[in-house]
């Protein structure tokens, strides 16, 4: 159930913040623009906060390529990793003088070892000593590297409620035209993600409304988020 739910979450937080490829990636913000998001965003400026995980998204990319290139679930591994950069925005404080890609870095990378930690939990007759990637030196790393001992349940219960929230946002926020679309589209619900022509055909509407629709949706997705 919970790797059902965290699956269901990476995929909306995929959606929500229109994650693509590297070269979709906006650049990041200069270091003032940054900070004033910062100031903007503690003030409740929710515009700001989105700006700063989105100039950050090419950072959890960065990552992901980096230290694991020869993992299977790369998008995964982004989806998981940008939501430790969503940690980190919401919990970094300008006055500690570090920057703010340092501190992010860290988040990233911990989201990233905990999700490797859950599927430990979840496949217990693998071996903590089995390799599951190479570090850029080219040595093996095996789970024990990379599996903290500290116990996580918080952290876990955390993500579920996040989870949680997500989900009620798509049942709660959307039409229910709106929420259909969205479902068919990214195949919420462990069903099949449909082309928005094929769901254009399945609900006897043009490509074009499909499209609009669905980025009425995603709209309404970002400003809840």
């Amino acid at each position: 159930m919970f790797s059902y739910l965290f699956s269901v979450f990476s995929n909306l937080i995929h959606l929500i913040l229109g994650i693509g490829t590297p070269h979709n990636f906006p650049p990041p913000l200069e270091p003032e623009a940054e900070r004033e998001c910062f100031e903007k965003m503690a003030k409740g400026d929710e515009g700001a906060r989105n700006d700063l995980i989105l100039h950050n998204l090419r950072l959890v990319s960065h990552i992901v390529r980096k230290y694991y290139s020869t993992a299977k679930d790369q998008d995964d591994l982004v989806s998981i990793g940008t939501i430790g950069l969503v940690k980190a925005v919401d919990s970094f404080d300008v006055k500690n003088g570090a920057r703010f890609a340092t501190y992010a870095s860290r988040c990233i990378q911990n989201e990233i070892l905990m999700h490797f930690r859950a599927c430990r939990k979840l496949n217990n007759e693998v071996s903590i000593n089995e390799t599951i990637d190479v570090d850029r030196d080219g040595n093996p790393l095996t789970y024990i590297d990379v599996i903290s001992v500290t116990d996580n349940t918080d952290e876990d219960i955390d993500r579920m409620m996040q989870t949680e929230r997500a989900i009620n946002l798509v049942k709660n926020t959307l039409t229910e035209r709106e929420r259909q679309i969205i479902v068919l589209r990214f195949g919420l619900g462990g069903i099949k993600p449909l082309t928005q022509r094929q769901i254009a055909e399945k609900m006897g509407i043009s490509r074009s409304y499909v499209s609009r629709i669905e980025n009425a949706a995603l709209k309404k997705l970002r400003e809840k988020m």
